[in-house]
């Protein structure tokens, strides 16, 4: 059914251009378009005042058109877009849907319960990508609906891995918040049983973590067992992964990241901490191995397990395929429709 008539307006960080990762807001609004939504976005401007100036003008100037506004939420800096956009929406009596991403939005409610009852109380709706920020709100007294992070499943060629081999890959932005240190400091351990394991990082810097992690990689003496190829295109880190047996997370804050998903529909065995939404997301054992949060030996001994057991390998691979096929735009696109 065509929407054609329906004009939403979406805040958000779209900032790829200026090679930074793509964002939902790039992805999740070209897939409501082609189901005949009529969108206005913002912003990508980069640094935050100006960006946070242009989603205010852009609302201003189309105030009179706009039937929705969804808004791209997290709880960094990048939270007061939401607050700001939030509060013009209540004057000018336009429904507003925050899209719930930052893992640490639970403690935000905690730390600032007045912004946030002004916020996510006066919403339309709240949507959260994962069940375990809907937990969370419904724990502090927000409802929430559940609709997850989507992929187009045909674009995603499966690579069966039969068995392991220490060969790593790691696909997120450098920020501390992802813990990309610890990927190194796993490689390290784990050479010392697999002498010929390599690590390739995929992913901008955004914090300077990128040069932490490269000076830790010679410091640690495995300098020349590290790729960084720095920000990929999907398509082009879709084709690498076919390189590598297995795919390590080691984020200390998350919520549903869509790497994640991606590497279960290519078949990538995965190994990731439990933080945040992920054991929401990954059946430990089942589809994934969950480790804590920073624990080196406790993520060397789960890739160890790949390497070692082909069958645990393969089962992980063709489970998370299994789960990745329930996250398809065509499953996920009705609960959409249905709040727009």
């Amino acid at each position: 059914m065509k929407n054609s008539s329906t004009t939403i307006y979406y805040v958000g960080n779209m900032l790829s251009s200026h090679g930074l990762s793509v964002t939902t807001i790039e992805t999740l609004g070209k897939q409501l378009e082609s189901c005949g939504y009529h969108f206005i976005y913002a912003s990508t401007k980069k640094p935050m005042y100006a960006r946070l100036m242009n989603m205010v003008v852009t609302l201003l100037k189309n105030r009179k058109r706009v039937d929705k506004i969804l808004i791209d939420t997290y709880n960094s800096k990048a939270y007061w877009y939401c607050y700001t956009i939030s509060m013009l929406s209540r004057l000018f009596k336009i429904p507003y849907f925050p899209i719930l991403h930052g893992g640490g939005l639970p403690q935000r409610i905690k730390n600032r319960p007045l912004t946030s009852k002004q916020v996510f109380k006066n919403s339309a709706l709240n949507i959260s990508p994962s069940k375990f920020l809907q937990a969370a709100f419904k724990e502090h007294g927000y409802e929430a609906i559940y609709i997850p992070n989507n992929i187009d499943i045909k674009q995603y060629v499966f690579n069966e891995r039969k068995k392991c081999d220490a060969k790593l890959l790691f696909v997120r932005s450098f920020d501390k918040i992802y813990n990309p240190t610890l990927a190194i400091k796993v490689l390290a351990n784990l050479k010392k049983t697999y002498p010929q394991a390599t690590l390739c990082m995929v992913g901008p810097d955004k914090d300077g973590s990128l040069e932490t992690c490269r000076k830790l990689a010679k410091q640690l003496q495995v300098d020349e067992s590290v790729k960084f190829t720095g920000k990929l295109s999907k398509k082009e880190w879709h084709q690498l992964s076919e390189e590598y047996s297995i795919f390590i997370n080691t984020t200390n804050f998350d919520n549903m990241p869509v790497s994640i998903i991606e590497a279960l529909a290519l078949g990538i065995p995965v190994v990731s901490t439990n933080a945040g939404g992920l054991p929401y997301l990954l059946d430990d054992q089942k589809d994934a191995i969950i480790v804590e949060k920073c624990d080196v030996e406790q993520m060397t001994n789960g890739i160890q397990t790949l390497i070692s057991d082909s069958s645990k390998a393969n089962l992980l691979s063709i489970n998370g395929r299994k789960k990745a096929e329930s996250f398809d735009w065509t499953c996920v696109k009705q609960q959409w429709e249905q709040i727009l």
